[in-house]
């Protein structure tokens, strides 16, 4: 009826219960040694120590979204060059050939977008 814990179990345990600990330990440290002000209560944001002034709407230009968009693809598809070289040796020329095909279409992309003028920040006229 019982069960033999093993010491992967055990192992996942302890790190289950400490890190536990160790969050609480931040809070509570947080807690106590932190700054208090008793006297500025007014019920706006306070962000990175300042307080906001004007509004929070701020009209954004798409091209900053755009520009964010493909900086993701881009890093991601750096992860794909990470596992190519770390097996790299085991591809052999097929892999090495897809890696060149993969990469020519990267390079494509990117002229593409500069071709476009996506990475220009003024629009010229």
């Amino acid at each position: 009826m019982f069960m033999n814990i093993s010491d992967q179990h055990i192992s996942f345990i302890y790190f289950i219960v400490f890190g536990f600990l160790m969050c609480m330990s931040m809070l509570l440290f947080g807690y106590v040694l932190g700054g208090r002000s008793y006297f500025y209560k007014i019920p706006h944001p306070f962000e990175s120590g300042i307080i906001s002034v004007g509004s929070a709407r701020l009209r954004v230009p798409i091209r900053f979204s755009l520009l964010a968009i493909l900086f993701v693809l881009f890093d991601a598809e750096i992860l794909y060059l990470y596992t190519w070289s770390v097996c790299v040796r085991d591809l052999g020329w097929i892999g090495l050939l897809k890696i060149c095909f993969f990469i020519n279409t990267l390079f494509m992309a990117l002229f593409y977008l500069v071709k476009n003028n996506i990475f220009e920040w003024i629009v010229s006229k």
